[in-house]
């Protein structure tokens, strides 16, 4: 697959980008090497291969999920200028 002059300026105003007529054959040339890789890569067979997610075979090192501080719900809550039903009321910012 390859891009023409035209869909390669309307590929442009749709991002917004400014392609001078003197890079448009650079522009052009650029986006094509990029759908001919992709071509290649989809033409790859991958079945069987299991998906990975990292380039590297490593393993992320988690902290255990406990709970590490005591609940203060009740202190904080305390000195709030207004609370009901365990939550804090706010002023109405838009109406």
């Amino acid at each position: 697959m390859s891009l023409s002059k035209d869909e390669v300026d309307r590929i442009a105003r749709l991002a917004r980008l400014a392609v001078r007529p003197d890079e448009s054959a650079a522009v052009i040339e650029r986006l094509n090497r990029v759908l001919g890789m992709i071509e290649t890569m989809r033409a790859v067979d991958t079945r069987g291969v299991e998906p990975m997610a990292h380039a590297l075979d490593l393993v992320q090192r988690l902290r255990p999920d406990a709970v590490t501080e005591a609940d203060q719900h009740a202190a904080l809550q305390a000195v709030a200028p207004a609370v009901e039903r365990d939550l804090y009321l706010v002023p109405k910012v838009i109406e």
